[in-house]
């Protein structure tokens, strides 16, 4: 048996994240597994989508993110990481200076990706292990400036596309009904001649709305739930949210225009069930880099 330790760091719009992982190779089969997980929430989103770059206090509060993660890289002994960075560090002014900054003071080299690598190391999770090879399935992973979307049919994915429908970028108001329209014509363009399609969804907003639903795991959610769901979530205000629904007050405000990406994607497939397995970018990372090393 060998033990392979690999780090991937995900800069997105609403949160920075550090996933640690153990690749568990034995004769039989590799595992994956979580050792830590960081989730700092520094909102790089708010900044952008507004003003077009990143503030001087978020740049700082990115940077001591990024300290911190340099000397957990080194205490878990973390043999090969990748950082990379998406849609709000993408559409930064100064995007390329920060990243540039970060290196040089701490030693770690951030990749700023456009949404077609981020789609493609999404699908490096090896989600095609968890699809029913007789179900067509769309794949929708929601995060904070972008939505990428995947069809899979026969257990293979046949393609897949990134639309600026963020629930930071909702937030702030900054999604023109047009982006609506590309993402709904791309899905029913891809869905059209399916029989029956599931969703998939992926990231930090439907896990927690999983979560809530008190399901078991591997259990899919149901469209008439998340239409009353959303429908109680937007029965709260802000503050209840926090307070009675016990909800974070990063989650508390993005959760509501996620679940409404979600209900639309369902809506536009004419799909009745979501499944909710904890896959996401950070994951799809993990895997690239175990995948990369069995290549050389």
């Amino acid at each position: 048996m060998k033990i392979y330790r690999y780090a991937a760091i995900d800069i997105g719009s609403n949160a920075v994240r550090l996933l640690i992982s153990n690749a568990i190779v034995t004769k039989k089969k590799t595992k994956f597994k979580k050792v830590s997980l960081i989730r700092v929430p520094i909102r790089l989103g708010a900044d952008v989508f507004t003003k077009g770059f990143v503030s001087r206090k978020n740049e700082e509060r990115l940077i001591n993110a990024m300290f911190g993660f340099k000397y957990l890289l080194k205490a878990y002994e973390v043999e090969k990481y990748m950082a990379v960075a998406t849609s709000a560090m993408r559409e930064a002014k100064n995007g390329q200076e920060i990243v540039k900054e970060i290196e040089k003071i701490t030693g770690i080299h951030i990749q700023i990706i456009d949404g077609a690598k981020e789609a493609e190391l999404i699908a490096a999770t090896d989600l095609e292990e968890l699809l029913d090879r007789n179900r067509n399935y769309l794949y929708v992973d929601v995060g904070g400036g972008s939505t990428e979307f995947s069809i899979f049919k026969n257990g293979k994915k046949q393609d897949s596309q990134s639309f600026r429908l963020g629930t930071v970028r909702l937030l702030n108001k900054q999604v023109e009904k047009n982006e609506w329209d590309k993402a709904e014509k791309w899905v029913k363009e891809h869905t059209r001649d399916m029989d029956k399609v599931y969703l998939i969804g992926s990231g930090g907003n439907i896990n927690k709305l999983f979560k809530m639903s008190g399901k078991i795991p591997g259990a899919p959610l149901s469209k008439v739930w998340l239409d009353a769901q959303y429908k109680f979530l937007k029965s709260f205000d802000y503050d209840d949210r926090v307070e009675e629904l016990d909800l974070n007050p990063d989650r508390a405000d993005v959760i509501i225009p996620a679940t409404k990406i979600y209900r639309r994607a369902m809506q536009w497939a004419n799909a009745d069930k979501i499944y909710v397995p904890k896959i996401g970018l950070a994951d799809g990372i993990i895997k690239y880099l175990y995948a990369q090393d069995k290549k050389n």
